[in-house]
């Protein structure tokens, strides 16, 4: 009888898991947000699965690179998901991509994980290859500006 008790229970939990990762598939396909870069493209810098899994290990490898060894513009730089996956609202300003509504911000939000690289690092594209609408919004709030916290580097250079 516990023997039956237990197949039950482990066939119901995986089950319930299968169900989970469809369903968490289906919420994270809209976070890819209409208007960015990202939603006209089949996959990101990695198959769309791994970068889902791993994007964060991506993250944290680039910064030791850049922070440690000076090396810049990597395929895994926080700049480069941020140019790819910003969208834009009527008005053509960039949206912070670590809003709720956005890319970052959706899906950490939808994972009950906490998204502090923005609290040092801008959440629109900072840039000169960005857009003109982002450079045009950046201007108008002081963004890039001398003393701007998003763009200053404790050791000198930008983010």
């Amino acid at each position: 009888m516990a023997k039956a008790a237990l197949k039950a229970s482990l066939f119901l939990g995986l089950m319930w898991a299968l169900v989970a990762q469809v369903v968490l598939a289906d919420e994270v396909k809209r976070y890819v947000v209409e208007g960015s870069r990202a939603a006209e493209l089949d996959a990101c810098v990695e198959p769309t699965e791994r970068m889902r899994r791993m994007h964060f290990e991506f993250i944290k490898h680039q910064r030791t690179l850049t922070v440690h060894e000076g090396i810049r513009g990597s395929k895994y730089s926080l700049a480069g998901c941020v140019d790819c996956h910003i969208s834009y609202n009527a008005e053509h300003e960039p949206q912070p991509i670590n809003r709720p509504d956005q890319f970052c911000g959706a899906c950490h939000a939808y994972a009950a994980v906490d998204l502090n690289c923005f609290d040092c690092h801008a959440s629109v594209p900072n840039r000169p290859e960005s857009s003109p609408e982002a450079r045009a919004a950046h201007a108008a709030a002081g963004v890039g500006q001398p003393g701007h916290l998003a763009h200053a580097h404790p050791g000198g250079g930008e983010r």
